[in-house]
């Protein structure tokens, strides 16, 4: 007992000896915080037309402008959930036909005037009857919608039926009635509020940046009146350019700090910058080869077996690997991963050539030895058919190897590269097709039950 006490009186000496070094905790690293202040230049590629969210359908750098200028009743977060914005407070009744809404207290628009329940119904009106500058599909959606003003800070919308997608419509920028009332959208069109706007949004409108009477970028500065989180960057900047290229060596002249998008053409070089960090955001839209099962002239596109083998017949991976550069995600539905509905177990279908043709061979199919028929119930038949797909380079490339992939199947497939409008016009909507390779958009159709109507009409279409 003695030489075992020892013997731990002189461990726990020894370890005594070492505590100052080792129990010691070096000093904690603050995290780093944001300090408000600083100016942000970036470039966006296209030019300015005008600083207007309903005039911006057609151009996309308006709209990343605009969104910083403007608010809507409700806004999507990133997984693309409905969040209060200039409301304060939304209700829907048991039935979903009536929503109401509280606008907030302290929103001010940007020459300090208070938002009202009027700015909101001036808006919604614009909305139904803006002639060409609004989608025609988007005024008849909102003349079924009634619109009732219960106060100057309450808003009660009275849809016609259930419509759960309904939210969505509601992230539209709101216009200010006092400076524009009396005004028809397309008289609005050459107003010079677009290039002098009054929003709500965090950063409010500074200067146009002109040259030789070319506008070449908009300043913005941080709206301390905002009724959100004040933003900490103090001055944005946005300076136009014609392409990614161009933005791309505005970058290394040091004359911006970011680029809106960098095109295909560019990637690599962009990702050679040693100090440019590349940031891919998920763009809603899908790549896809639409089979027409009521053509008679392709009989074996009805068969499930000979789709199936279609489908892990294709290395998908590698197109997104070479052809796409890497941008893109394998799709295992329509619905998009990182939003509130994706179901994360789905089952993706690997890519399996050998088990493709045995899927042929269950279906009857045999490959001949030259490889360029089949054989079914002892009779030679030919599963060719015709792929349209658009006729830019990137549509081609990807059509070209669903070709190949497909011949070593023995299924022959001739492409045939036509306008996208008139694949869409002629072929989809007349049902004049066979197969068509295809994108499906789905940037204004966040909403689940709107997403599934479209694949509906889609499945229609086939």
């Amino acid at each position: 007992m003695l030489i075992i006490f020892l013997t731990g009186l002189v461990v726990g000496i020894l370890l005594l000896g070492e505590q100052p070094q080792t129990l010691i905790a070096p000093a904690a690293e603050a995290s780093p915080e944001p300090v408000k202040g600083g100016v942000y230049t970036e470039a966006l590629i296209g030019s300015l037309m005008r600083l207007n969210p309903l005039l911006s359908f057609h151009n996309a750098p308006d709209r990343d402008v605009n969104r910083l200028i403007f608010s809507g009743l409700l806004r999507f977060d990133g997984k693309g959930i409905a969040q209060v914005d200039l409301a304060e407070e939304m209700g829907v009744s048991m039935d979903g036909t009536l929503y109401n809404f509280t606008l907030r207290k302290n929103a001010v628009w940007h020459d300090g005037t208070p938002v009202t329940a009027d700015d909101v119904v001036f808006t919604v009106n614009l909305l139904r009857e803006g002639g060409g500058a609004i989608p025609a599909d988007l005024q008849d959606f909102w003349k079924e919608v009634e619109l009732v003003k219960l106060s100057d800070d309450m808003l009660q919308f009275r849809l016609p039926e259930p419509f759960a997608p309904f939210p969505d419509y509601l992230t539209f920028g709101i216009l200010p009635r006092h400076l524009l009332d009396g005004q028809t959208l397309e008289a609005m069109i050459d107003s010079p509020f677009n290039l002098a706007p009054i929003g709500t949004g965090p950063y409010r409108f500074k200067n146009l940046i002109v040259d030789n009477g070319n506008i070449l970028g908009v300043a913005l500065e941080a709206n301390e009146d905002y009724y959100g989180s004040k933003p900490y960057i103090e001055q944005i900047v946005f300076r136009y350019y014609p392409d990614s290229a161009s933005a791309l060596q505005a970058y290394r002249d040091g004359q911006v700090q970011g680029i809106g998008m960098i095109s295909p053409d560019v990637l690599k070089e962009a990702l050679a910058q040693p100090n440019l960090g590349v940031y891919t955001a998920r763009q809603p839209q899908l790549s896809m080869v639409m089979f027409n099962l009521k053509n008679q002239d392709v009989p074996f596109l009805q068969e499930v077996k000979v789709r199936k083998a279609l489908m892990i017949g294709l290395n998908r991976q590698l197109i997104v690997d070479r052809i796409l550069q890497g941008q893109a995600a394998l799709a295992n539905g329509p619905i998009l991963p990182g939003t509130w509905a994706y179901y994360s177990e789905l089952r993706s279908e690997p890519y399996n050539p050998e088990a493709a043709r045995a899927l042929l061979k269950e279906a009857g199919y045999i490959l001949a030895a030259e490889g360029d028929v089949v054989r079914k119930n002892n009779k030679d038949v030919s599963l060719t058919f015709t792929l349209l797909h658009p006729d830019d380079e990137q549509h081609t490339r990807v059509a070209e190897y669903l070709r190949s992939s497909w011949a070593k199947l023995g299924v022959l497939v001739q492409l045939e590269p036509v306008p996208y409008d008139v694949l869409v016009r002629d072929a989809l909507e007349q049902r004049d097709y066979q197969a068509a390779l295809v994108d499906l958009n789905l940037a204004r159709s966040p909403d689940l039950e709107e997403i599934y109507a479209i694949v509906e009409y889609i499945q229609k279409l086939a």
